[in-house]
């Protein structure tokens, strides 16, 4: 018998859901320096888009690297971005979770591969996925490959993801727009009532 969700750990039900990539990010790594400025902009805009995305009901889903410790503890990932002065503060604590968000622990660069968001997604009965995060030309490109290849509606808002420089996410949401049909207008110019009519 189908379950009509994850044993009550996923009640939410929304055709759309709201997916943030690797924002809880200390971003202490070599180019992170250069990607803060973007990684801060894009924090304010998916800041507004979460708050906008909570009032129609719509999930949010964070799909975060556990940066090669293999650990799945992120409340201590969380605490490290906040707590120990790193360079990706400030974009994490624009960007805090909240209770009622979920989590996946990603290995690799997709939020699809080895992980529980397909499942997650089917329970929510989401069709249409809303891909935020960092970086635009790695780990937002391989996940909505991802989910293109797994028939989502795709829609990649420009202001809500930041690669090092500007033209490497222009041209990775070109590439987005031309092969996976992905919407890539502004999160402002999103409309949560037209995407959730049925």
């Amino acid at each position: 018998m189908k379950e009509s969700d994850l044993h009550g750990n996923a009640p939410d039900k929304s055709e759309a859901a709201l997916l943030l990539i690797d924002v809880i990010n200390d971003l202490e790594f070599v180019g992170g320096e250069q990607l803060l400025p973007h990684a801060l902009r894009m924090a304010r805009a998916i800041a507004r888009l979460k708050a906008r995305a909570k009032n129609y009901g719509v999930p949010v889903v964070y799909a975060n690297d556990n940066f090669g410790r293999w650990r799945s503890d992120f409340s201590r990932l969380l605490r490290h971005c906040i707590e120990d002065g790193v360079r990706g503060e400030g974009v994490a604590k624009l960007l805090l979770p909240t209770d009622d968000d979920y989590f996946v622990l990603k290995p690799k660069h997709s939020g699809f591969f080895s992980t529980t968001l397909d499942i997650l997604l089917r329970y929510l009965g989401t069709k249409t996925l809303i891909i935020t995060g960092i970086a635009t030309d790695i780990c937002v490109l391989f996940t909505a490959n991802d989910a293109y290849m797994r028939d989502f509606k795709l829609l990649v808002p420009s202001d809500c993801v930041a690669a090092e420089d500007n033209k490497t996410s222009t041209n990775a949401l070109t590439y987005m727009r031309r092969v996976m049909k992905a919407d890539t207008r502004r999160s402002s110019q999103i409309d949560f009532a037209q995407l959730l009519e049925r």
